[in-house]
């Protein structure tokens, strides 16, 4: 969808008249295109001292054929050689100011101590002002829950004001994400850097991801295909016939997945037009029926020999404030959004259509994380997603699956095209990137949960909203 505020502040009048005013100065995103790198532009990778991330990360980096630089550091041009990767040498005292990056890429996993915390200062001062247009800000670390002792427990959770504070400073439609990888789990982050450096994840920014060892103690992720990590998997997509739903069907189904778009009968017509389109496959019924689970495990039983992504999108609203709400508005929003999701989830597992290496991933919303007047029903119920996320993860990763959830923020579709002006473009513009976000950015972080090399992704409830001011 078009912008017109954004195209504006495009041009030389826009430009001159939004810094006078101090209106938001939103970039134009860079998004995925079919073929392209992850990475277009250099990188630049550093670590404090003590650290274990910088071997790992410069091997993914030289998987994707980055161009890499790193500061005079022996112990982290060791770590790189490691990798058996020729990265440049960057010195700030004497580089020239027109000298750049895509990307910052620093391993904070040895900080074990807030005077340590200066390091992570240290590479980045110098540096912040550096990053490009559409660029990247990766810090990792270890989760404080892992750490071995209280002083660095607390310096590794500082790091989650830095990344946060960094997003809301680089501008210019860059951002900043905060990954903790658990020890042992060293080798399973190339999926989640892949994501994060590329364009994909354009609309994703102050995020905190974990990574953890799956069950099978499995320290290293599977060779894929890049370009279709999903080959030969089977995806169910609820809620497919249309916005983000139908946006999804299309990612999963470009990275290789045969798609099985599930939605109500009245959506048939539709929902067989983006199925078709895409060499996938329907189901037409109302998930708050009684018989629907059953319905849809023996649908994947007979025809798929079960499922490896299943993708809980359908999702409605009924929106009025608390005190005039009818009970029917309630419950009809809490049986889609809530109740479904679980009924279908326990049918899988317990009849074993999930297969081995199985994907389940929820969309919430920041409207569970923050509240929203005038949608407690809605807001109860994406809480409650979020809730399922936190209950049910540890015991699916004990069966070699993985459940995650999304939280979009303001996602420009035809219900929000329906808005009035004002609401929609304070909507818009209250995050760091002062935009809205489009469904395929949301279609893209769901491709990266479902993807086979994230094993190690599990439990976590990532925002797709521009880093929303509002919320945590």
């Amino acid at each position: 969808m078009s912008d017109r505020y954004q195209q504006l502040m495009g041009t030389p009048v826009g430009r001159v008249l939004g810094k006078q005013v101090g209106l938001p100065m939103p970039a134009r995103l860079e998004r995925y295109q079919p073929g392209q790198p992850v990475i277009s532009g250099p990188v630049l990778l550093g670590a404090a001292s003590g650290g274990r991330m910088a071997a790992p990360v410069a091997a993914v980096l030289k998987a994707i054929d980055a161009e890499v630089h790193t500061p005079i550091d022996d112990q982290l041009r060791a770590a790189v050689a490691t990798a058996d990767l020729d990265a440049k040498v960057f010195n700030p005292e004497v580089a020239a100011a027109d000298q750049t990056f895509k990307a910052l890429v620093f391993d904070a996993s040895g900080i074990t101590s807030t005077a340590q915390l200066h390091e992570a200062y240290a590479f980045l001062h110098p540096t912040i002002r550096r990053v490009r247009e559409c660029g990247r800000v990766i810090v990792l670390g270890t989760a404080p829950e892992r750490c071995a002792s209280p002083p660095e427990s607390i310096a590794q959770r500082a790091l989650e004001g830095l990344v946060r504070s960094i997003g809301k400073e680089v501008h210019r439609g860059a951002t900043a994400q905060l990954v903790y990888v658990e020890a042992g789990a060293e080798g399973l982050i190339e999926s989640t850097l892949r994501f994060l450096l590329s364009p994909k994840s354009a609309y994703v920014s102050a995020q905190v991801v974990r990574i953890v060892v799956p069950a099978d103690g499995a320290d290293s992720a599977v060779e894929l295909d890049p370009g279709r990590p999903l080959a030969g998997k089977v995806a169910l997509v609820t809620g497919a016939a249309r916005g983000i739903g139908e946006a999804i069907a299309e990612v999963l189904a470009r990275d290789g997945a045969h798609v099985v778009g599930l939605d109500v009968p009245a959506l048939n017509d539709e929902l067989d037009a983006v199925t078709g389109r895409l060499g996938g496959s329907s189901l037409t019924l109302d998930i708050t029926s009684d018989d629907a689970p059953a319905a849809i495990a023996s649908h994947l039983l007979e025809h798929h020999g079960g499922v490896d992504v299943v993708v809980h999108n359908a999702g409605i609203t009924r929106d009025k404030t608390l005190g005039r709400m009818r009970d029917q508005l309630w419950d009809s929003v809490l049986a889609v959004n809530l109740e479904a999701p679980q009924r279908i989830d326990r049918e899988l597992f317990g009849r074993e259509a999930v297969r081995d290496g199985g994907r389940v991933v929820c969309v919430s919303s920041i409207s569970g994380i923050a509240g929203n007047a005038g949608q407690t029903n809605y807001s109860t119920s994406k809480a409650g997603v979020i809730g399922i996320v936190e209950a049910w993860s540890p015991a699916l990763l004990k069966l070699g699956a993985t459940l995650n959830a999304v939280a979009p923020g303001f996602i420009e579709t035809r219900m929000t095209a329906a808005m009035p002006l004002a609401t929609r473009e304070v909507g818009k513009r209250m995050n760091s990137l002062a935009q809205g976000g489009l469904p395929v950015d949301v279609a893209e972080t769901i491709a990266w949960l479902a993807s086979p090399g994230s094993a190690g992704v599990n439990g976590n409830v990532v925002r797709v909203c521009g880093q929303s001011l509002l919320g945590a």
